[in-house]
């Protein structure tokens, strides 16, 4: 190996979210995951939503606003249907 051009491997710790804690060895000093093999479903056999920063409610948030916006705008084009089959009666 070359030497200088290689970074530092030094002792890391490792924090989950769920707020288990080990020591391991990386190039940084210092990490934070959000799954580990504490609380990853694969390791402890549980069934769960992982939501990573409210990815789901944000969805769910966007999707509500757009099924308002699809309601008003079919609410505005049927009005707008109304008025052109009962308009004003023309003056002769």
């Amino acid at each position: 190996m070359k030497t200088g051009i290689h970074p530092e491997y030094m002792l890391c710790n490792v924090h989950c979210s769920c707020g288990h804690t080990f020591v391991t060895r990386a190039t940084k000093p210092e990490l934070r995951v959000d799954l580990c093999s504490e609380c990853h479903p694969f390791y402890t056999g549980k069934q769960k939503l992982v939501d990573t920063g409210g990815r789901v409610e944000r969805f769910q948030r966007r999707q509500a606003a757009t099924a308002a916006a699809q309601k008003a705008h079919a609410a505005q084009k049927a009005a707008s249907a109304a008025k052109k089959v009962g308009g004003p009666a023309k003056k002769k």
